[in-house]
């Protein structure tokens, strides 16, 4: 006989859809969420909602905003003509975080996975083939996961520009194979986009 209470055993199962999060975890976390007092409780479940209602995709890039146009786009001391592809919003906060790319972004939101469902269609690719062609990019850096997935993409990248006069390039292997972005030290992100080479 299990003594453990649905609306607790709920509140888990929502942690646990989460990526990343566990069984254990997701323990800690409603746990954590029923020592919090019933003000901080509120104020947290206000902040998701607002979450949810507020934040969209920037029409230009892809990223996170709460306007039409995020921060980056409308920045004009960032470059222009160089744009980095990445796979995710969470990619771009990681070179964001190393103070050294000043260009722009694209954001796919995912990669081409074919076992998965993910056809070209479910990415942000015309949005890119639009970008070069009507921004005057000069360089891309497709700085998608070092893994099949990753590479596939890049290569359907490299066809789908073929036709346009732009350079493109890849991250320097200092990546390891098989590792996310979103875990690589800052350091070796920027070695790896300074010693970029091109596709």
């Amino acid at each position: 006989m299990s003594y453990e209470l649905p609306i607790l055993r709920a509140l888990m199962d929502h942690f646990k859809s989460m990526p990343g999060i566990g069984e254990k975890t997701a323990r800690r976390l409603a746990f954590a969420i029923l020592y919090m007092g019933s003000e901080e409780v509120k104020g947290f479940a206000e902040v998701l909602l607002r979450v949810k209602e507020k934040v969209r995709f920037c029409a230009i890039c892809g990223n996170l905003a709460e306007s039409e146009i995020c921060g980056i786009c409308k920045d004009s001391s960032r470059e222009s003509s160089l744009v980095c592809v990445v796979e995710r919003p969470g990619d771009l906060y990681v070179f964001e975080k190393t103070g050294r790319f000043r260009g722009r972004y694209h954001v796919l939101h995912g990669v081409l996975s074919p076992l998965d469902g993910v056809g070209p269609e479910k990415l942000n690719l015309e949005g890119l083939k639009d970008r070069v062609e009507r921004e005057g990019i000069e360089e891309l850096i497709i700085a998608t996961n070092p893994s099949v997935e990753g590479d596939t993409t890049a290569l359907y990248i490299c066809e789908l520009l073929k036709d346009c006069d732009i350079k493109i390039t890849r991250p320097a292997r200092g990546i390891p194979l098989g590792s996310t972005l979103e875990y690589i030290d800052g350091n070796t992100l920027s070695k790896a986009i300074e010693s970029r080479e091109p596709i």
